[in-house]
């Protein structure tokens, strides 16, 4: 099979490598659509220390099934189907206590790391184990699925944060996960949401995916316009979405006391946090890891046209092509967003 190979550190090579042979539990997918991910940006220059080379990367895909395991259940050849990015154990103390993205020992699709090493998407076909797996309605295409891993991440960080209706919402990066954050909170019945970003472009795609307010930290004080916008309180909960020390940093100073952050960008391996403000505000820093059971709920809010994924889509493009579009988006090439690759 064609698989594109992250060989060494900022060099792809599109290699032939053997087919993948299903075990006994799993199903051998043909890939139709695979999202590139931030992580992997990040990861094919060794920053995150997450994708060391050689690895096949890519978590955000879809496909059809074209072998299953002798003890595949459920599943038949030619189902369309769309998978988590987490492989975790079903028998381990967290899954049993349905925190399965907690599980001792999980492993994501298409990282490699000193533990463990997954092989992943951006290839012509991958093995998965059944009990990740997830039907395609009808009226979902492939391309549309690729990018429900996302989605779920999503909604997997509303799930941990006390939200209430017509709450103040603070939105720290308008990148994928950050514009999925503001589609989902308008369907959570947020009053106000506020997205905060260095780029225009943006911004202007946030406000229409639902940000009422658009701040450019370039050009706009955020703790001051925040607090213009909430009688001199602060948002009631924000979310970072980035993972470096500025934006926490303002995710946390934005919001009132009593508040709830929740963090789910996790470029940077540390960041220093202003504990007594974190301590004397009584503030909740909340981490949100993956998916835990999200991908129904993202499957359906994407057939009911809920959640708008086509909006962030800036390029499908063949596996081929997948290094050039690797650098563009490394580059940070104005008005990229998603890139999915076509094997």
């Amino acid at each position: 099979m064609k698989a594109l190979v992250l060989t060494e550190y900022n060099h792809f090579e599109l290699q032939d490598l053997s087919r993948p042979q299903p075990g006994p539990n799993d199903v051998l997918v043909k890939v139709q659509a695979v999202g590139i991910c931030g992580s992997d940006v990040h990861g094919m220059d060794g920053s995150s220390g997450r994708r060391i080379p050689p690895i096949v990367m890519g978590h955000e895909a879809s496909g059809i099934i074209v072998e299953t395991g002798e003890a595949v259940k459920n599943w038949q050849i030619g189902d369309r189907v769309t998978f988590d990015s987490t492989v975790y154990a079903l028998d381990d103390w967290y899954s049993r206590r349905g925190m399965y993205n907690l599980s001792d020992g999980r492993e994501v699709l298409g990282v490699s790391t000193p533990d463990f090493r997954r092989q992943g998407a951006f290839a012509e076909f991958i093995v998965v184990p059944q009990h990740i797996l997830y039907q395609i309605p009808e009226n979902v295409s492939f391309t549309q699925a690729g990018l429900v891993e996302p989605v779920a991440v999503a909604l997997h960080a509303l799930s941990l944060t006390p939200i209430q209706v017509n709450d103040t919402a603070v939105v720290v990066g308008a990148g994928m996960i950050g514009l999925f954050v503001i589609q989902a909170l308008k369907l959570a019945g947020c009053g106000s949401i506020i997205a905060v970003d260095l780029d225009d472009d943006r911004l202007a795609l946030a406000q229409k995916l639902g940000a009422d307010v658009a701040i450019n930290t370039a050009r706009q004080n955020v703790t001051a316009e925040v607090q213009a916008l909430t009688h001199g309180r602060g948002a009631d909960i924000s979310f970072e979405v980035v993972g470096i020390e500025p934006t926490v940093k303002t995710a946390i100073d934005c919001v009132r006391k009593g508040a709830t952050v929740t963090l789910v960008g996790n470029l940077a391996q540390s960041v220093n946090i202003p504990l007594q403000a974190v301590v004397t505000r009584q503030l909740r820093l909340q981490g949100s890891c993956a998916i835990n059971g999200e991908y129904e709920a993202a499957l359906d809010l994407i057939s009911s046209g809920k959640i708008n994924v086509e909006a962030i889509l800036s390029a499908e493009v063949p596996l081929e092509e997948g290094a050039s579009w690797f650098q563009r988006l490394y580059d940070k090439e104005k008005g990229l967003i998603k890139v999915v690759l076509k094997p």
